[in-house]
């Protein structure tokens, strides 16, 4: 297989007195005090792994809106890792200050409108005073990560087609519910974003978890995904360490899961799409 690359592990410091913990909505992950991982670790796992290269995921419930740790983590290893960073872009300086972290090395953004902390809130990603944000990504490049559930995917095909320039990847692809199994109607929602060029899909623990649950099936899913949406717009993300297990185990699952598709669709998935959607990788 060509290079693996994964897009979503995070990186924590041990330092907390360099780059103090101001979680997103107050409250701190429990995996992040659990599981921390500092570049150093991550680097090892990967090199233990075989995994190329990383775009490391900021951890919005460790550090709020500050990327220091993720910018200067990544900074140690150019040629390995990049960073994808958060900013408050509802805020009118919001432009200004995606390119300050830009110059500080940022390759890409995510927003993280809620998960294992708080309950999903999409009212901000259709809110008119984030648009110059969006407008200033199209400008650099950059492409945006967008972590939300079902409840936000008008949202997303709002702004997938008010910015088709932007690449937007949907974190754990939008945490469908497969559990129906073929021909997956209860996750219609997401097939119906396929037609939207701009969209791409994130495929990370949790997906290869639900396809093992009720009458879904890795064999019937993943090929569906793949006909619906093609694999130059699917990329795999580790999410370690806040999934359990090592990195290892984490892509031998990944790789059991696709096991089904085409050398050339795994190809895609397992590194050619990130370097699409973070060119410095392909350096």
């Amino acid at each position: 297989m060509a290079k693996i690359i994964d897009i979503h592990p995070h990186i924590i410091s041990d330092d907390e007195s360099l780059y103090p913990p101001a979680p997103l909505f107050g409250k701190r992950s429990d995996w992040s005090q659990e599981r921390p991982t500092t570049v150093e670790t991550l680097i090892a796992a990967m090199d233990e792994t075989d995994v190329a290269k990383a775009a490391v995921v900021h951890s919005s419930t460790t550090y709020g809106f500050d990327n220091s740790y993720v910018v200067d983590g990544c900074a140690k290893y150019p040629d390995r890792l990049v960073a994808v960073g958060s900013v408050d872009i509802l805020q009118p300086d919001a432009p200004a200050t995606i390119r300050s972290w830009v110059d500080r090395g940022l390759a890409g953004l995510r927003l993280f409108t809620g998960g294992s902390t708080k309950d999903f809130d999409p009212s901000e990603l259709d809110d008119p005073s984030s648009f110059p944000a969006w407008e200033l990504c199209s400008e650099l490049g950059l492409s945006m990560c967008i972590q939300t559930g079902p409840i936000g995917l008008p949202q997303v095909t709002m702004l997938a087609k008010r910015f088709p320039k932007v690449p937007i990847i949907l974190d754990h692809l939008g945490r469908p519910d497969v559990l129906d199994g073929p021909p997956y109607t209860a996750a219609a929602s997401l097939f119906e974003l396929a037609p939207i060029k701009n969209i791409y899909l994130k495929l990370t623990p949790r997906i290869f978890g639900d396809v093992k649950k009720g009458l879904a099936s890795a064999e019937t899913f993943f090929p569906k995904v793949v006909e619906a949406f093609g694999s130059k717009r699917l990329a795999w993300g580790s999410n370690y360490p806040t999934s359990e297990g090592t990195l290892a185990s984490i892509l031998g699952k990944a790789k059991a899961g696709l096991d089904s598709l085409s050398k050339e669709d795994q190809e895609w998935i397992f590194g050619k799409t990130a370097q699409l959607l973070y060119p410095k990788l392909a350096d």
